[in-house]
Order: structure tokens, then C-alpha cells, then sequence
């Protein structure tokens, strides 16, 4: 077990008591420990990032570039130590892991080039005479970013670029499972020159420290990741204290398969982003919607590629599915499989039977399963279940299958596989989600893409991109009179 310390003002602290990270391809030791910080310390850690953000607010925006752009490199430089961590706490492959530690790079590369070789903001006409006006943008101050275990380097790092390069100082909540990879990107930003206090990770039960987190008056904004119960309980909570919110929260992804699609890519994109990090992605598709008359050839196709998935530990050598998150996350997953189960769906592939003794029985390990005579009334077809389960269901007509796409209270990413162009830009028009693909996977959006999603998926503002500095800043209109 290693031991891991956390960044609050500029030091690596530990603490009188800890919390065991586990690796969920195998519960018997703890492969690391962090702080488990108190109260107390959560409020030095929003002292420190108060005087933090009047330092970094008076920081020019090319001075803070270079300094995430030394933490790209950094994070780059160390990629394979990070990702042997990143797949030891969380169970993605080695893979997975090492190319979300480089997208983590790409981050905080591209917001330093935006906001170091941005403008100071717009010139205005203005009607009365002898008078300059502009609309610059600054920052908010403190913002807390919560982030969730299932990309927990990416999501703070898509948080955290933004929110640093606008010139806000910043608290960073790690999810409890899976603290050191966000250690590993406060540790990348240390080392290139961020000055102390700018950001505090705090580490911690989230049941002893949340009224701490969440009730400190200096909060400015928080962007969360997560769970839709919990952040209907932040939105209201913050929107009483006119505090800025981000919510990026579930989804029920569908992909829709018509009948003049290559058949053969269609079913390897699929399952690319059915079973990628074993299901647990916001953007995963959960949900795929075929035409009749390709349904069964589909299937075979489909069911052909689930069968040559390898589900094993995220480091052992020929993996290509590691485990799921924790053992609360596998048990929920293979509720919501004999569910679906009980209320008329059939197990074409995978599901938890004999065969799942083949998997080492201390990993969270659920095998890749693909559900059949789902009907929209079923939970499975609506419940957001993230992990590796895969709802099919056969439509007569492409209006059938926008109309099934639609059926969901969240909204955000949806695919469809057609060679029909005209096909495609329909389905992009009538599609209400966020981030809709064309013959691709519904995960995989860049740097520079705006990403989020409608309905219950999310709020207004989206992450990524240039529309993310919509979050952390705000606008001053400035008119200034130089005549007499």
C-alpha cells in the first residue's frame, strides 16, 4: 500500500487519519491511502484558496498558460507511471488509462493557448459622445469542482483548465474511490509553478466534511459531475445562495442502426461504446435501436464482437474490459440485469451465470451482456444503469427510432449509422441531445467540442471548448468618457 499525500496551500499534508483506496480487480489489500482531512481542514483549504485566487487574478493570462502548459508536459513525461495508477484505483485498461492521462494534457495545453493568446475582451459603440466602451471577462474567484470516479483524471482536468486559465483559484473534490488520480494532475500543476492556495484537493468522507464543502460563503461557483439525485440536491441548494452551478449528470445513450448502415462497423462502434471502461461512461451507449429488417443480422454481428471482448484486471496483459468501479457498482449493475430479467428480457450474451466464476471472485467483474426483447416500459430501457449492459429493441421506420431515441428524460448523446446523408442530417435536427454522432461512438468528443447535454442531463452550461470560459467568467461592461 502507498501512501498519498494532498495539496492544501502549496504543501503535501497528510493527516491523523486516512481512507483506503482499494483496486476493484482485487478487494483483498488496499493498494494506496490518502488523508481523510476533517472539517476544519476543508475550511483552511477555502482560506487558502481565498488568497489564492487574489494572487492568480493578478497573474497575466500568459503567465498562467505557461504554467498549465508545464503541467501538459509533465503529465505527459509521467504518463505511464499515472496510468499504472489510474487503472490500479479505478479498473480501466492500461490503455484506457494512459490515453486519459494524455487527454488530461490536452486540456490544460488548449485552454493555455486560449486564454494566453485571447483578446481583453470587446469593443462597443456606444451613443453618447466621447465615451469608450468594452465588456471584459473575469473571474468568479473560488470555485469548488466535484468530480466522479469514473474519469477521475479527465473530469478534473476538464474542470480545472478552464476554471485556472480564467484566473479563478479552485477546490478540487475527488471522488472517495478514486482520489490519486487527481493527485497525479495536482501534482503535474504544482511542479510547473502554480502558486500556493491557487488549488486545494480535498480529500475525504464525504459524510463527515460535505457541510463544510458545500457551506462556505466564499464559494463562488461548483461545477459537479455526478449522479442526478445528488445534484438536484447542490442545484437547489446553490441556486438559494445565487451561486453559479454546472451539472453534468446522467444519461441513457442510444444508438440507432438503419437498415441501409455498413452492418459490420456498426456493430464494432457499438460495442467500442457499450463496453469501453466497462460500461461506465456519461456518454456510453446504454440503448441501440434497429431496423427490423437488419435486427437479426445485426445482432449476430454484434453478439460476434461482445464474444471476442477479454474482461480481466486492468493491467493484466490482454485485457480488453476491466472491472467495474467498486462493489456497490457490480452489485447494482447485476440488480439491474436480473431486473430487466424479471420484467421480460432476454440474456443474449453475458449476464451473471455459472460462467461468471470463470472471473476472479475478490474483482468487481461483471461480464459484458446484451439484453433482447426489451420493451420501452422495462427499467433496463429507461434507468440509467452504468456499466456493461447493452438494451436491444427492433423499430419498423427511422421515425419509430428518433421517437425511441426521444422516449428518455435525459438527453445527452445519441449515434445512427446510415449511409443516407439526408438521413443523417435529419436525425441530427430531430435528435434531443446534446451530442449527437454519425457513424461513430457516442463517447470520444475532443478538447475544443462544446460537451453537455439536455433535459436531465445536465444544465445550460456546457464544458469544453470556448463555452466553458462561459462558466468561469463573468462580464464587466466598462464606458469610459474622455471628452470635456
Amino acid at each position: 500500500m502507498r501512501t498519498v499525500e494532498t495539496l492544501l496551500g502549496g504543501e503535501w499534508v497528510a493527516s491523523g487519519e486516512w481512507i483506503d483506496v482499494h483496486d476493484p480487480a482485487d478487494l483483498r489489500a488496499p493498494a494506496f491511502r490518502v488523508p481523510a482531512l476533517s472539517p476544519a481542514d476543508v475550511t483552511r483549504a477555502y482560506d487558502h484558496a481565498e488568497a489564492g485566487a487574489v494572487l492568480w487574478r493578478r497573474t497575466g493570462p500568459i503567465e498562467r498558460g505557461a504554467v498549465l502548459s508545464g503541467a501538459a508536459r509533465l503529465l505527459r513525461e509521467r504518463v505511464e507511471e499515472i496510468a499504472a495508477d489510474v487503472a490500479t484505483e479505478n479498473g480501466k485498461t492500461r490503455a484506457e488509462a494512459r490515453g486519459e492521462a494524455l487527454k488530461a494534457a490536452d486540456f490544460l495545453e488548449y485552454y493555455a493557448g486560449l486564454v494566453g493568446r485571447g483578446g481583453y475582451g470587446t469593443l462597443l459603440h456606444d451613443v453618447r459622445p466621447d465615451t469608450r466602451t468594452s465588456a471584459q471577462q473575469e473571474p468568479l474567484g473560488v470555485v469548488l469542482a466535484i468530480t466522479p470516479w469514473n474519469d477521475p483524471l479527465i473530469t478534473p482536468a476538464r474542470k480545472l483548465a478552464p476554471a485556472l486559465a480564467a484566473g479563478n483559484a479552485a477546490v478540487l473534490k475527488p471522488a472517495t474511490e478514486t482520489p490519486v488520480s487527481g493527485l497525479h494532475l495536482a501534482r503535474a500543476l504544482h511542479d510547473a509553478g502554480l502558486p500556493a492556495g491557487v488549488l486545494n484537493v480535498v480529500t475525504g468522507r464525504t459524510g463527515e466534511i460535505s457541510e463544510a464543502l458545500l457551506g462556505d460563503p466564499r464559494i463562488a461557483a461548483v461545477t459537479f459531475t455526478g449522479g442526478n439525485a445528488v445534484g438536484d440536491r447542490l442545484r437547489e441548494r446553490f441556486a438559494i445562495r445565487n451561486i453559479r452551478f454546472q451539472g453534468e449528470l446522467g444519461g441513457k445513450n442510444a444508438s440507432v442502426v438503419l437498415a441501409d448502415a455498413d452492418l459490420a462497423k456498426a456493430a464494432r462502434t457499438v460495442v467500442a461504446a457499450s463496453f469501453g471502461q466497462a460500461g461506465q461512461r456519461c456518454t456510453a451507449t446504454s440503448r441501440v435501436i434497429v431496423q427490423r429488417e437488419v435486427y437479426l443480422k445485426f445482432t449476430g454481428l454484434l453478439l460476434d464482437e461482445v464474444a471476442a471482448l477479454r474482461t480481466g484486471p486492468g493491467l493484466a496483459e490482454g485485457t480488453t474490459m476491466g472491472p467495474l468501479s467498486g462493489p456497490r457498482q457490480r452489485d447494482a449493475v447485476l440488480v439491474a440485469i436480473g431486473g430487466a430479467v424479471e420484467q421480460g428480457a432476454t440474456v443474449i450474451a453475458g449476464g451473471a451465470g455459472d460462467e461468471e466464476q470463470t472471473l476472479p471472485a475478490h474483482g468487481c467483474f461483471v461480464r459484458p451482456t446484451v439484453l433482447a426483447d426489451v420493451t420501452p416500459t422495462m427499467d433496463i430501457w429507461r434507468d440509467e444503469v452504468f456499466g456493461p449492459v447493452l438494451a436491444l429493441r427492433a423499430v419498423d421506420s427511422f421515425d419509430e427510432a428518433v421517437e425511441a431515441v426521444n422516449d428518455s428524460a435525459f438527453g445527452l448523446a445519441a449515434a445512427v449509422f446510415t449511409k443516407d446523408l439526408g438521413a443523417a442530417h435529419r436525425f441530427a435536427d430531430r435528435a434531443e441531445c446534446g451530442q449527437i454522432a454519425v457513424n461513430l461512438t457516442t463517447p470520444g468528443w475532443d478538447v475544443h467540442h462544446p460537451f453537455g447535454g439536455f433535459r436531465d442531463s445536465g444544465s445550460p452550461f456546457k464544458e469544453q471548448g470556448t463555452e466553458a470560459l462561459r462558466f468561469y467568467t463573468r462580464v464587466k461592461t466598462v464606458a469610459i468618457h474622455f471628452g470635456t
